[in-house]
């Protein structure tokens, strides 16, 4: 093993320096080729043992890679499979974010099975157990649970009518069943923690109301918009009403989500919607609350085609 002097160390860290400075000014001027192999230099900074180059090398590393095989007009997707095999290999501390950016990739090519893998893999994986990593872990889990989503969506359009309209168990629907579990459980852990769910919940609640579980999916869409563990989000009160106008709920209840809608956000889609119930419930304040965010959506749409029109 070669030890380097105090001056080769000194020179090595200037070469690395600098390697950076020209792939990002590649980068920058869209030089994809010229960055590659410049890359290639830039792996020899994962020599350096100090702290510092040991913690970020790797991660610098793989965004500089990412950006490069996502815009480099020869990259194949053996390419990119290789490239990510061995940031997994050589960066434990960004193994998690590697997997999830490669399952993306994957997605994005239409590979679905293979994304799965992927994400069920990383699933399992432990090392450090920093917080960082447990809340990269959740996101793993949480993509892992869409993928299941996503395959209980594709048997579920191979089945024949004869299948869906036999309630008993057959192999086809238990099945079918496995996925909903695992997509669900693992979606309900999820929906215990702050965030933005909604493609999650969306999800669950098509697979609830596929198996009649309407009360379950009711109750999800209320915990999503009412519960104070989530910061208010427009779009659940969009799910919620939809949902109750779907099952044609009482006036009421459709009342109160647009009341508390428009506390937090103007849902443009709902506004006009609230006009017209309005009229059934004997109360000014009401009236005076539905019509003022009604008159702003009006406005709102007629500006859009005065402004479309002069265009």
């Amino acid at each position: 093993m070669h030890h380097y002097s105090w001056n080769e160390k000194v020179t090595f860290r200037r070469f690395v320096e600098v390697c950076q400075r020209r792939i990002q000014e590649a980068l920058l001027r869209y030089r994809w080729q010229e960055a590659a192999e410049l890359l290639r230099n830039y792996f020899q900074s994962l020599e350096d043992k100090t702290t510092f180059q040991r913690r970020w090398a790797p991660e610098v590393i793989w965004r500089m890679g990412t950006e490069i095989l996502l815009h480099h007009p020869e990259t194949r997707d053996d390419d990119i499979n290789s490239f990510h095999g061995q940031m997994k290999n050589i960066g434990l501390k960004i193994y998690l974010k590697v997997c999830l950016e490669h399952a993306f990739h994957m997605l994005c090519g239409g590979n679905l099975d293979e994304a799965h893998r992927g994400l069920t893999v990383a699933e399992s994986w432990r090392y450090g157990g920093t917080y960082s990593q447990q809340e990269l872990l959740k996101f793993i889990q949480a993509y892992r649970a869409l993928l299941d989503y996503c395959t209980w969506c594709k048997k579920r359009s191979m089945m024949s009518k004869e299948d869906l309209e036999d309630h008993t168990e057959t192999t086809v629907s238990q099945d079918l069943h496995n996925y909903f579990r695992q997509a669900f459980v693992t979606m309900q852990e999820i929906f215990k923690n702050p965030g933005v769910w909604d493609p999650f919940v969306i999800s669950c609640v098509d697979m609830l109301e596929f198996y009649e579980d309407h009360e379950e999916a009711l109750k999800l869409l209320e915990f999503y918009a009412y519960d104070k563990l989530f910061v208010p989000n427009p779009n659940a009160f969009v799910y919620l009403y939809t949902f109750l106008k779907k099952h044609q709920a009482e006036e009421k209840a459709i009342m109160k989500v647009l009341k508390l809608s428009q506390r937090i956000h103007q849902v443009k889609d709902l506004s006009p919607t609230a006009w017209p119930l309005s009229e059934s419930v004997p109360s000014m304040k009401v009236m005076k609350q539905t019509q003022v965010p009604a008159m702003i959506s009006l406005d709102y749409d007629e500006v859009q085609s005065l402004s479309a029109g002069s265009l």
